[in-house]
């Protein structure tokens, strides 16, 4: 693990590393904030999985976590979006498949396939080398994240309910399988046949039978992206007639930006820090 940052904040550290990684096949960066009990104790660690067209320094740079994270004792995990490098197959043209778009699926169609291995990256690569180089309490994981990361986070909490303790979204993409965001990477990625589809997306899931004990999701209702990408209300009813906990929060006014996620962030930590 190479250290590329260190900076003192809150009384904890933000770092940035990159690693060479088995699984996508490339150097990955990832950026790590340890509050400060963390030189004390294990704390409990949060994976926060970016959007489209992001890296982990996004949320990093703006979504304004480090005070809260401090105060709870929590570490908070920010992933890249996808593999990146000069030999990473690509979509030049299109910003919703390549780089910056990895959906945290494993891919199964050439050339993707090579690379493109973001689920096996966020739970098992990745953990084992923060589990090895940080002072975590793996017992105690929680994952949350915006858009196609709210995506992620949700289908990878559904998956391994026995692995997160909690799980939110910030505008998650809930039915990737209608959404005009996610069909065309799903096609390049996982291939044609959508029955395959099923297994990354959140609302298919639960339909399938896969639970989680609750989700908290905030949306602004002057989102560009609402109606076509994203439509939370089909979670809504998904998750109806099962014993999910769903917190949905419609917010008049807030867009997709990170002035709408920094908003939030405060109530999603401690969403957090009360359940792992």
């Amino acid at each position: 693990m190479n250290i590329i940052s260190e900076n003192t904040a809150f009384g904890g550290m933000q770092g940035v590393f990159s690693h060479e990684s088995q699984v996508c096949g490339t150097e990955m960066t990832f950026a790590v904030f340890l509050p400060p009990q963390a030189t004390e104790r294990p704390c409990p660690v949060l994976w926060y999985l970016s959007g489209l067209t992001c890296t982990h320094a996004n949320v990093m740079e703006k979504g304004e976590y480090r005070r809260m994270a401090a105060e709870l004792g929590l570490i908070i995990v920010c992933p890249d979006t996808s593999p990146r490098g000069a030999d990473v197959p690509d979509a030049l043209t299109d910003w919703q498949i390549g780089k910056g778009a990895g959906f945290y699926v494993d891919a199964t169609e050439e050339p993707w396939s090579r690379n493109y291995r973001m689920e096996s990256y966020i739970t098992e690569e990745l953990p084992a080398l923060i589990a090895k180089s940080f002072r975590v309490d793996m017992d105690r994981q929680g994952i949350f994240g915006h858009s196609m990361g709210g995506h992620g986070a949700m289908t990878l909490a559904l998956k391994n309910p026995g692995r997160y303790k909690s799980c939110s979204a910030f505008a998650p993409i809930v039915s990737p399988s209608t959404s005009a965001w996610a069909q065309g990477a799903f096609t390049k990625y996982l291939g044609a046949d959508q029955s395959v589809w099923r297994k990354h997306d959140a609302c298919a899931l639960v339909e399938d039978g896969a639970r989680f004990p609750a989700f908290l999701i905030d949306q602004g209702k002057a989102d560009n992206f609402l109606e076509d990408g994203l439509k939370p209300w089909l979670f809504e009813e998904a998750v109806k007639d099962t014993d999910i906990d769903l917190t949905l929060r419609m917010h008049e006014r807030y867009d997709h930006s990170y002035y709408f996620i920094s908003t939030f962030m405060d109530d999603h930590l401690r969403w957090h820090a009360e359940r792992v």
